[in-house]
């Protein structure tokens, strides 16, 4: 019987996120805490990229990370960024998010609608004299770079930030007592094998989400439970709910 559920997120910010519904709903313990962090790359670091930020007139963002580590390095660097540079993101609220940091202005602010690169690269062609520049993890795939290249864009992909373990204290070790863990990329099994280095899954459920992160577990030699996103549950809350009805008929 799961009662006690590890999701590596932090916690919703909105009382209204469907997991709050489901730790009602199925009377289970839902305790947020992400496996890992994500911190920007030095001044210096960047430097040794030999990228210049102003060489560029459109900046692509595939997430808030590289939104607060694209705009912190230009403070640092004493970059001005200028008024009629272009921003384009794979959804409207990382969009949105921009306004931290600048006045959001429709005319230079795109976005996408499903969160997928793909969504966006219609809008990019449309623009296809600008040169774009793509701040990334230091944990990236090439299939973006790809993209761009075969629609003849001009791009650039620089690492602006990187993902690390975010280690748990000796009394969190010592408490770690959970009937399922919830990870969301690689990483977080990375994290998982390394501040565990003797974990035994026995009956602990571990759902997951997105193929990359199926394949971590798989190649962590663990018991994959739950894997998200499917053509039915697109979703893992819808995914994890659907799990959690099942495990009551058993």
């Amino acid at each position: 019987m799961i009662k006690k559920i590890l999701v590596s997120q932090p916690k919703p910010s909105s009382d209204k996120s469907p997991y709050f519904d489901i730790a009602e709903r199925f009377g289970v313990e839902l305790v947020f805490r992400p496996f890992i962090k994500v911190e920007g790359i030095s001044a210096r670091e960047f430097r040794a990229q030999k990228v210049n930020i102003l060489d560029y007139t459109a900046v692509v963002f595939t997430s808030r990370h590289a939104i607060d580590h694209f705009f912190t390095l230009a403070k640092e660097l004493r970059i001005n960024i200028p008024e009629d540079m272009k921003y384009f993101c794979v959804t409207e609220t990382i969009a949105l998010y921009i306004q931290k940091y600048v006045q959001y202005r429709k005319r230079k602010v795109f976005f996408g609608t499903t969160g997928r690169v793909d969504d966006m690269i219609p809008t990019m062609v449309k623009h296809k004299t600008e040169k774009y520049l793509v701040p990334m993890s230091d944990v990236h795939n090439d299939s973006l770079t790809r993209l761009l290249d075969s629609k003849k864009l001009q791009h650039k992909e620089c690492v602006m930030y990187r993902t690390v373990s975010n280690d748990f204290t000796d009394d969190e070790v010592k408490t770690f007592d959970y009937d399922m863990l919830i990870f969301f990329s690689p990483a977080g099994i990375e994290s998982l094998t390394k501040n565990f280095p003797n974990f035994e899954q026995g009956d602990i459920a571990i759902g997951c989400f997105g193929p990359a992160t199926a394949k971590a577990v798989n190649d962590a030699g663990l018991r994959l439970d739950l894997e998200a996103p499917t053509e039915k549950y697109p979703s893992m809350t819808g995914a994890l709910q659907h799990y959690l009805l099942m495990q009551e008929d058993e």
